[in-house]
């Protein structure tokens, strides 16, 4: 693995994949580890995943710049993730206990009850957008669960990768519960099909869930999928335009507008004229450049494929229909730079309508009404994430209603939280991370169902 810098476009050397041998090597580790850490009480369990929030944080200024190297992040934003990961550690170290405590279900026993125990060792097939925080909001829940974690991460993030590792070794994880693999695609089968293997997650694009989800099928193994997102972002005509096209403008580029819950499609009801224009303004204002500069709001894409990839979505949209509003280019810097674009009169059959854009491109999209508002919001293979902006919070929740998706934010940016489950429906994908509901996923849900012998005459 040689990943590249997308700011300098240099390689950053070179991290040797794991060996066959290696990687069953690991797998029996983790396995060994899974039936010791399963018995751990919760309470210490606790104490590790507290202190690997500590490492986190003395670790941030090393982390982040780790981030921004390989795959892009402004320093500021990697910072902000390497605290949001910290804080994943502590809330499942307070709240695990509670989500896992046996629940009484009275029956025809004596006594019945539900209780919540580990699968073993889960396989994590993860991206390189959050390379952090997408690996943490798996591992807090599951490794408080009682379950040991195995990562497999992108290619062109191996540093974050090892740094994961280092991080629940030095918050004092025994060996084995959690493990790192440098391996790419091919590898994968045969670590699902290994008996080490209990269950796997992954985050990633729909053809790469649909392809886990096969492999993971086959092996009857459960399966978690976190997948792409095409986000309605519906503007109604009593929105404060100013400050919603601000708040556009930031669902739209976080990361570089590498996100799955990123707002993509914005859907105005009415006249879209003012929007439009107060949306480019705020685009325009956004600062373009190193993202080792704490100033800096948009960095690079994380590869050169990503940004190809990103200009044929355009220049097809263009192509069919579609204005520009402004940007719809490469810039001409050295690394991997898309300018912020707006892109008016789109609609569907367009490439911008109906694939996800990896990257700072909105669709504006004019609906007639609010019948047509949601009926455009729906109009899409995913069903990641949504939100509405309007003054009045009743007729948003009736939206939300009708809106198919895992998440309706009102008047807000869509984002994960881990207080509140994650995730979603259609091509987006199905189970849930973080939250009460994230726990439950990697474990074994026990009914238990107990009547009192019945003494001998």
């Amino acid at each position: 693995m040689i990943p590249i810098n997308p700011t300098t476009e240099q390689p950053l050397g070179e991290f040797p994949e794991h060996s066959s041998e290696q990687i069953v090597s690991a797998l029996r580790q983790a396995e060994k580890a899974f039936h010791t850490w399963r018995l751990t009480p919760i309470a210490e369990r606790a104490r590790f995943m507290q202190r690997a929030g500590r490492v986190l944080r003395e670790l941030a200024g090393e982390l982040s710049l780790l981030m921004t190297r390989e795959m892009g992040k402004p320093i500021v934003a990697a910072e902000a993730e390497i605290e949001k990961c910290a804080g994943c550690c502590d809330y499942f170290a307070f709240h695990a206990s509670r989500y896992l405590a046996a629940v009484d279900i009275p029956s025809d026993a004596t006594r019945s009850y539900v209780r919540f125990d580990p699968l073993g060792a889960v396989l994590a097939i993860m991206p390189w957008n959050f390379p952090f925080w997408q690996v943490f909001r798996f591992a807090a829940p599951a490794l408080m669960a009682g379950n040991v974690g195995v990562l497999k991460h992108a290619p062109n993030v191996p540093g974050c990768a090892l740094a994961i590792e280092r991080i629940f070794r030095e918050a004092g994880f025994p060996p084995g519960v959690f493990t790192t693999l440098l391996v790419d695609t091919p590898a994968v089968p045969a670590i699902i099909n290994d008996p080490a293997i209990a269950a796997v997650t992954l985050t990633g694009s729909d053809r790469a869930g649909s392809a886990v989800a096969a492999l993971a099928g086959a092996a009857l193994k459960k399966v978690v999928l976190e997948l792409g997102g095409s986000d309605p972002f519906i503007v109604l005509p009593d929105a404060d335009i100013e400050s919603t096209a601000k708040a556009a403008a930031m669902a739209r580029t976080i990361n570089a507008g590498q996100s799955c819950i990123a707002a993509k499609r914005f859907i105005v009801v009415g006249d879209s004229r003012p929007f439009e224009k107060s949306f480019a303004a705020a685009l325009a204002k956004l600062k373009i450049g190193d993202p080792r500069e704490r100033t800096t709001d948009v960095g690079p894409l994380a590869r050169r494929d990503l940004l190809e990839n990103l200009q044929r979505q355009v220049q097809q949209s263009i192509a069919t229909g579609a204005r520009v509003v402004t940007g719809a280019h490469q810039l001409p810097i050295t690394g991997f730079f898309y300018a912020p674009t707006l892109l008016a009169n789109v609609r569907p059959g367009m490439p911008a309508f109906d694939e996800e854009t990896f990257g700072p491109v909105a669709a504006l999209i004019e609906a007639r009404d609010l019948d047509d508002a949601i009926r455009l919001a729906n109009l899409s293979p995913y069903g990641l994430g949504a939100s509405v902006w309007t003054r009045n919070a009743a007729t948003a929740e009736r939206i939300a209603d009708r809106l198919e998706s895992g998440s309706v934010f009102i008047n807000g940016i869509v984002k994960s939280d881990s207080r509140l489950p994650f995730g979603g429906i259609k091509r987006s994908g199905y189970g849930r991370e973080l939250s009460s509901f994230g726990i439950h996923e990697f474990v074994n849900i026990k009914t238990v169902w107990i009547k009192d012998a019945t003494p001998h005459p």
